[in-house]
């Protein structure tokens, strides 16, 4: 049995960002492990009191920058020694129509991903997404869509996810893959703004970002695979957008990250 734990950064809409919706896909048998590494990690940090709550942001109370980023380090490295992938998408704001929507195609798109990916393996698993409220509530009757209907694909009107077991809400604090799926996802929003931003300040440390998480991701034949990294949608007709996809492109791969999916104004499927 694998877990998926979901999340999303990037929710402002703000022109020129790309929303990024992920989820951290591990096997359960090595949950305990990695649980332990991650309770040692914290209590070895001298002021990280049992109560706080590990994000991306703020840290500890009294850490300096450079302890927190530590302790951050620490935990992503852990995760990587268990074998954790990480899956993510990532879409325009400009194209989107709404961040919630986006999400929610997120959330299909990565889930489809996670099923294909188990069937590689020949595994189920259970997804488990951060839990927050969407205009006009429609998560609830989302995610039980996924578990009963499955996923619209093109030239296929339903596919069920039939190797996902179940779907559910999980939440920072009540675990400690949450606050570890948010600081890979913070992490990355960082790197993908100091390049779509411009912010040269930054520049130095999302190439460090981009360098921890390199092992997380799935490769096959040395690119990543689109079921660990996808660009949303697949065909970008505005030579504008499609110009900001194909900087991001170059800037990932530029940094060790080549992606399989290339960047098309055409239909290819």
């Amino acid at each position: 049995m694998y877990l998926l734990y979901c999340d999303e950064s990037n929710l402002e809409e703000r022109s020129g960002d790309f929303l990024i919706y992920g989820g951290l896909m591990i096997d359960a048998d090595r949950m305990q492990s990695l649980s332990s590494t991650i309770d040692r990690i914290r209590s070895e940090a001298p002021g990280v009191n049992r109560d706080y709550r590990l994000k991306f942001n703020p840290g500890p109370e009294n850490f300096s920058h450079d302890q927190f980023i530590e302790l951050k380090r620490k935990v992503i490295n852990a995760a990587i020694e268990h074998g954790a992938k990480l899956l993510t998408y990532v879409i325009l704001h400009d194209i989107s129509s709404s961040s919630d929507e986006a999400r929610r195609n997120g959330i299909n798109t990565i889930c489809y991903h996670f099923h294909c990916l188990l069937n590689r393996m020949g595994q189920t698993g259970l997804v488990l997404i951060d839990r927050f409220n969407d205009v006009g509530n429609l998560i609830d009757g989302h995610l039980s869509e996924k578990f009963m209907m499955g996923v619209r694909l093109p030239y296929t009107p339903e596919m069920r996810l039939s190797n996902i077991v179940g779907f559910h809400y999980s939440s920072v604090g009540q675990g400690h893959v949450p606050s570890l799926i948010d600081i890979l996802l913070g992490s990355f929003r960082f790197a993908l703004n100091a390049h779509s931003r411009n912010t040269e300040a930054h520049r130095a440390t999302s190439v460090q970002i981009l360098d921890i998480m390199r092992p997380l991701f799935v490769f096959d034949n040395e690119v990543i695979s689109e079921l660990s990294f996808i660009f949303s949608p697949k065909v970008i007709k505005a030579n504008t957008y499609r110009e900001k996809y194909e900087a991001l492109k170059g800037f990932l791969e530029k940094n060790g990250l080549p992606t399989a999916q290339e960047i098309t104004n055409q239909r290819t499927y």
